[in-house]
């Protein structure tokens, strides 16, 4: 049997700020720059989802993917999108919300929903430059 990778792109837009409630301003905007002024700053972030398994023999998906566009929905899209990360996703009350974060957040929450068979990987773009990724180590 083949072991394939299949990808959902999904996007979301989202304010966040980072910071360390325990450091001064002056601290805080010589580690994080402009990224930490206190008004916060937005993102068009860009989600792959990677899925990694088996090609099931009856049907010819590993996953179907509108199973998985359903999954990124609830779990990612309506609870990240046009939000405030710092202050409406509970994930980051006290977690700075870096990309890497962000990405390790993501994989975690979807981790918990999709059947252990698959591998996942997460790739976040935080702008067409700058991306994480992550599979779970």
């Amino acid at each position: 049997m083949s072991r394939v990778t299949v990808k959902r792109k999904a996007h979301f837009n989202a304010a966040h700020r980072l910071y360390r409630a325990d450091w001064d301003t002056e601290k805080n905007l010589e580690v994080f720059g402009k990224c930490s002024y206190p008004n916060y700053h937005g993102h068009n972030y860009d989600l792959i989802v990677s899925v990694t398994g088996l090609i099931d023999p009856e049907t010819g998906f590993v996953i179907d993917l509108k199973v998985l566009k359903d999954l990124i929905k609830a779990e990612i899209e309506d609870e990240f999108d046009h939000k405030n990360l710092n202050e409406d996703v509970p994930e980051f009350k006290n977690l700075n919300p870096t990309a890497e974060n962000i990405c390790v957040v993501i994989y975690d929450k979807l981790r918990k929903k999709l059947d252990s068979k698959f591998d996942l990987e997460i790739t976040l773009y935080e702008t067409a430059r700058n991306f994480v990724t992550y599979s779970g180590s």
